[in-house]
């Protein structure tokens, strides 16, 4: 017995089993903690006779989805009208994801310019879009467009076969179909095989000092898939282009203004935040980093792509996360501008059942989940550019 003691006591005074425990103590204490909150809401909703459960989303949804990026009609479930709901919130967020980060590297090196024009001109979109909440801003760009752009019927052709009007952006399309589906899988596939090949070949080269062209072999492992889902689906690839008629336009993809306004408020907004993310993690690097690229005979365009941006990435990603992260739940004000998200086609669905805890609980794990993921992909690439101890 003594023995045993003495062990459960040099167990217990072991920091890694302490800290093990405590987590798994908290952990228990929540489940606990929200078992017991929602039996009381249960107890007490079935007490006022107020249904709960998610039966509802197997139910005929009968409203309206007015942008839809999937097949949707008003005589489908509520499940497949949240599903809609929630591809729409993903969709524009990761137009905002890629679009912001793009404007935020342009602006964000435009501030560290010699040009004083330029770098000014930059400070000022810093500023102006830092300093004012995104709502304003949707507002904004959502009355600039419905207010002050001419009707349909009107609409200006800004370039061959892309046309803005009041009602939004039309521009050339695809009749998407199951074979351009097929398409892409193929070239996400065709993407990850070109990385592979390519890592492989550096190694190998690293190993037997054989100097070996990467580009042919790694084009091939992209474009070989492509071409067999291309053979094998044979998808139309023929572009609808819209045309202007008496009275409206016909063809093309239409690009609402909600839709519009949510993309550029939220692409702005976190563009200014990034380039000034991205101006700080350029100003990490040593100055030494800058002056020996330029004994290679590197000019400052070089050295920024192949030296100093690289090192840079170990000091962007993490508050770049966290801007991603912003913009994924800023997406949620779309409901302000009519934008059907994945909030606002829940409101709908729990002003018509009256099932608000379910709603707000599935509208909740979903950006939970997608914050989740968000940070998993980002740690995971923060972990491949860190800096490694030897």
């Amino acid at each position: 017995m003594r023995h045993v003691a003495g062990r459960a006591t040099r167990l217990f005074y072991d920091l890694r089993f302490r800290a093990i425990f405590y987590q798994v103590l908290a952990v228990g204490a929540v489940i606990l903690v929200g078992l017991y909150l929602f039996s009381n809401v249960s107890r007490k909703l079935a007490e006022q006779n107020i249904v709960t459960g998610f039966d509802f989303l197997w139910r005929e949804a009968g409203f309206v989805i007015s942008q839809t990026l999937i097949d949707y009609k008003p005589t489908d479930s509520y499940a497949w009208a949240l599903v809609t709901g929630i591809i729409n919130t993903i969709w524009v967020s990761i137009l905002g994801v890629i679009f912001s980060t793009l404007i935020g590297l342009v602006v964000g090196v435009a501030r560290l310019s010699k040009n004083p024009l330029l770098a000014f001109l930059a400070f000022l979109f810093v500023e102006a879009l830092r300093n004012v909440p995104l709502l304003l801003y949707l507002f904004f760009w959502y009355a600039l467009i419905v207010t002050t752009l001419p009707p349909v019927r009107e609409a200006w052709e800004i370039v061959p076969s892309v046309f803005i009007s009041n009602s939004g952006f039309t521009i050339p399309s695809l009749n998407w179909s199951p074979a351009h589906s097929v398409v892409l899988g193929a070239l996400i596939l065709g993407g990850f095989l070109a990385i592979f090949v390519r890592r492989k070949l550096i190694a190998q080269r690293v190993e037997t000092g054989v100097e070996r062209v990467l580009w042919p072999w790694t084009a091939l492992a992209l474009l070989v898939p492509v071409a067999l889902a291309i053979l094998i689906a044979q998808p139309d690839f023929a572009i609808n282009f819209p045309e202007k008629g008496r009275f409206r336009l016909t063809g093309g993809a239409h690009l609402k203004p909600e839709f519009t306004a949510l993309l550029i408020g939220l692409t702005l907004s976190a563009a200014a935040s990034n380039a000034e993310t991205i101006r700080s993690g350029i100003l990490s690097v040593r100055k030494g980093q800058w002056e020996a690229s330029r004994s290679l005979g590197l000019d400052d365009r070089q050295a920024l792509r192949l030296v100093v941006l690289p090192q840079a990435l170990r000091v962007i990603i993490p508050p770049m996360t966290s801007a991603y992260l912003s913009l994924f739940k800023n997406s949620s004000l779309a409901i302000a501008i009519g934008y059907p998200d994945l909030v606002m086609v829940a409101n709908t669905t729990m002003n018509q059942t009256g099932q608000a805890i379910e709603g707000i609980a599935i509208f909740m794990l979903v950006y939970l989940g997608l914050s989740i993921t968000i940070s998993l992909i980002m740690n995971w690439y923060n972990g491949r550019v860190a800096l490694k101890e030897r």
